[in-house]
């Protein structure tokens, strides 16, 4: 895989903030935003950034990011920071020094109720006075049309057909009234992980807990959108190439496993909003894939030739299978029946 880190001026950077740097060994890549290298010797990992998702600058993004893993990490279901390597000579957009978690990738079904106690220790956590610099939305339901809004535009040049066309627009149009009439309701609101999907949980070797271990995309908002993103198609396709969607049997108990995980306040505030988000969630996933098609052809920091080839494939491969009208009609039968989750 190519890398945007030298791998010379990383080692050169760790020297000087006292770290040994005498064998460095890249990760084949799981995703589009970091190249990671492991600090053989340290138990740690060098996670460098490619871009920001945010599209910040270089010393806003890591610091954003590292308080991401600090914030997350009172959980203990997060990769411990251990030190941040400033943008500068060689690493444009700096590193991060991360606890390398020894385990294997997360298997759905069979690790869903570790996952599901892993939301809940995040889910749990109190809120804090001063959010900053997280993101920090008080209307999560609207903070996540906002997002929506600004990568629909990019469905214009998704490979959709005229009839998966008409269906996003249908649900861009139930999304925008759904985020009006939510707009003056109160809406649960905790720390939550965001890139959820199944790809981004190590199931530790000797204790089985799922760790998360992305957690560059942290923020303050809707707890039900990260339980919806690790069992929708759209992400369990995404996170592995062999793959296959989550039964629907399968998800009500990774729904009821979370929920019942959590402080029972919380989950009965919470429990109205699992459906709703979960389609909300799909079209945030749905509109986030579309973007990524374009600006892969298009700009130079998403080329899909800065990662290896058979990643690039199966990401191509995913993001034709989302667009098709049978997948788009599958993931839709979820939420335009009735709710499967009966009230406790």
């Amino acid at each position: 895989m190519p890398l945007v880190v030298d791998l010379d001026r990383l080692a050169a950077a760790l020297v000087r903030a006292g770290w040994r740097a005498d064998r460095l060994e890249p990760l084949a890549g799981g995703g589009v935003a970091h190249d990671h290298v492991r600090i053989v010797g340290t138990g740690l990992l060098a996670r460098v950034p490619r871009l920001s998702q945010f599209a910040l600058a270089a010393a806003d993004n890591l610091a954003y990011q590292a308080e991401c893993f600090r914030r997350l990490g009172a959980s203990g279901r997060v990769p411990r920071l251990a030190a941040v390597l400033p943008p500068g000579d060689g690493l444009p957009m700096g590193a991060l020094l991360v606890e390398e978690i020894a385990g294997r990738p997360a298997r759905l079904p069979g690790d869903l109720p570790a996952i599901a106690g892993t939301l809940a220790a995040i889910h749990d956590l109190p809120l804090p006075a001063e959010r900053a610099p997280l993101g920090d939305h008080p209307d999560p339901v609207g903070g996540t049309w906002a997002v929506i809004r600004d990568q629909a535009r990019f469905f214009a040049t998704a490979p959709a057909v005229p009839a998966v066309r008409a269906a996003l627009a249908q649900e861009i149009a139930w999304a925008e009234a759904f985020a009006a009439a939510a707009a003056g309701r109160p809406q649960p609101r905790t720390l939550v992980a965001t890139d959820t999907h199944p790809g981004n949980f190590v199931i530790e070797a000797g204790t089985g807990r799922a760790v998360f271990v992305d957690a560059e995309k942290a923020l303050y908002g809707a707890p039900a959108i990260d339980a919806a993103h690790v069992t929708l198609a759209t992400s369990v396709l995404w996170s592995a190439p062999g793959a296959e969607p989550v039964a629907p049997d399968a998800i009500l108990r990774f729904e009821r496993a979370w929920l019942g995980a959590l402080r029972p306040d919380l989950a009965a505030a919470i429990r109205p909003w699992v459906r709703p988000l979960r389609r909300l969630t799909w079209l945030r996933s749905m509109s986030w894939f579309a973007r990524w098609w374009t600006l892969s052809r298009d700009d130079p920091a998403w080329s899909a030739e800065m990662l290896d080839p058979a990643l690039a494939a199966h990401i191509q491969g995913r993001v034709r299978q989302f667009f098709t009208a049978a997948m788009v009609a599958a993931v839709r039968r979820e939420w335009l029946g009735p709710d499967p989750l009966p009230e406790p």
